[in-house]
């Protein structure tokens, strides 16, 4: 079996879901309540594979709000996440996503150091934070959808925001070395990583938002915005290709200019219906076919019955290990989110 740990864009999404969901008690709460609001599953999930395999899985809400950190609430949201991974282990789940905020909480505040929550050991094997699907369907979207639009990866300039995070130094690593892209652009707030991935790629121009963006023909966003900073869909390269890999997906409401198309990214289509709620609740254009990368990357290894943290720690996703959940991923029927047809 399979899990997923998820969690709701904002206070006002998470009190209108519940009551969807039919928790009322939950619906009309404010912050507060929600920070010591216990892990839930809410859905039931089965998938099938085009191979015809059938698995199921459990959809875990955290019940963790991104305004948990905005208001400096960390304890809360740590323990949101290793309360739901607890939770999702105490219930039988073989390999857990997490989704979101979730790994990327895991990560920055070294929640690994903590082994034990109440009664349950963490056993971390049973989990994947889902970063090298997520590169690998960035990297095909890159590809395909440039295509899509007539960009010619060969004579493009492809920036990379968020190039020395885990998603985004494992786009990069694609991009030198699977794909034949003219000129890599490498965005990030630490210097001192970038020039280390610098190193590591034998290329990449190290240069600030700013400096880089109207240069680029394509631009894979995976970090958060920086407050006060807005981007002036003027100034880009037309036609632009904005691949917005970041959660929650805003930046199709922030740039919007004929020259400029904005994919969401890191997002892939499955061939068969899946049986469940929770993409119609976080405003997926077609639930039952779309959902995040992250989260099919724990389908795929329950599919593959590799019940392994695939993906764990930060800066090691390996061109190798993008293959391999590539080929599992177009086996089982996924494929990445493109631009609609024109006709």
């Amino acid at each position: 079996m399979f899990g997923l740990i998820g969690h709701l864009t904002s206070l006002e999404h998470a009190q209108s879901v519940a009551r969807e969901l039919g928790y009322p008690e939950y619906a009309d709460q404010g912050l507060d309540f929600w920070c010591s609001a216990p892990p839930q599953i809410v859905d039931t999930i089965r998938v099938k594979s085009a191979t015809g395999q059938e698995i199921e899985g459990r959809y875990v809400e955290s019940c963790f709000l991104p305004e948990m950190l905005a208001t400096r609430r960390i304890k809360a949201a740590t323990r949101k996440v290793i309360n739901a991974m607890a939770h999702a282990q105490k219930n039988g789940i073989n390999i857990t996503a997490l989704g979101g905020f979730s790994s990327i909480i895991f990560e920055n505040f070294n929640l690994a150091q903590i082994k034990q929550v109440r009664n349950v050991m963490l056993e971390f094997e049973r989990f994947t934070t889902g970063n090298t699907h997520t590169a690998y369907i960035l990297c095909r979207q890159v590809e395909q959808a440039s295509r899509q639009l007539g960009i010619n990866l060969s004579d493009a300039t492809v920036a990379v925001c968020g190039a020395t995070g885990d998603i985004g130094s494992a786009v990069c690593r694609w991009l030198n070395t699977r794909a034949d892209v003219a000129e890599l652009l490498l965005i990030a707030r630490n210097q001192e990583r970038l020039q280390a991935l610098q190193d590591e790629l034998g290329r990449g121009k190290i240069q600030g938002l700013e400096e880089a963006l109207p240069q680029a023909d394509i631009i894979v966003w995976v970090a958060s915005m920086p407050k006060g900073v807005e981007i002036d869909p003027t100034q880009l390269t037309q036609p632009c290709l904005l691949i917005d890999g970041g959660y929650p997906k805003n930046l199709g409401t922030k740039i919007q200019h004929p020259g400029v198309t904005v994919l969401n990214g890191g997002i892939v289509e499955h061939s068969l219906d899946i049986d469940w709620k929770i993409m119609s609740i976080v405003n997926m254009d077609v639930p039952a076919r779309q959902l995040f990368a992250c989260f099919a990357e724990s389908m795929l290894l329950e599919f593959e019955k590799l019940h392994t943290n695939f993906s764990w720690g930060r800066n090691r996703i390996t061109v190798e290990k993008m293959e391999q959940i590539g080929e599992a991923s177009v086996r089982h029927g996924f494929r990445p989110l493109l631009l609609p047809n024109p006709n």
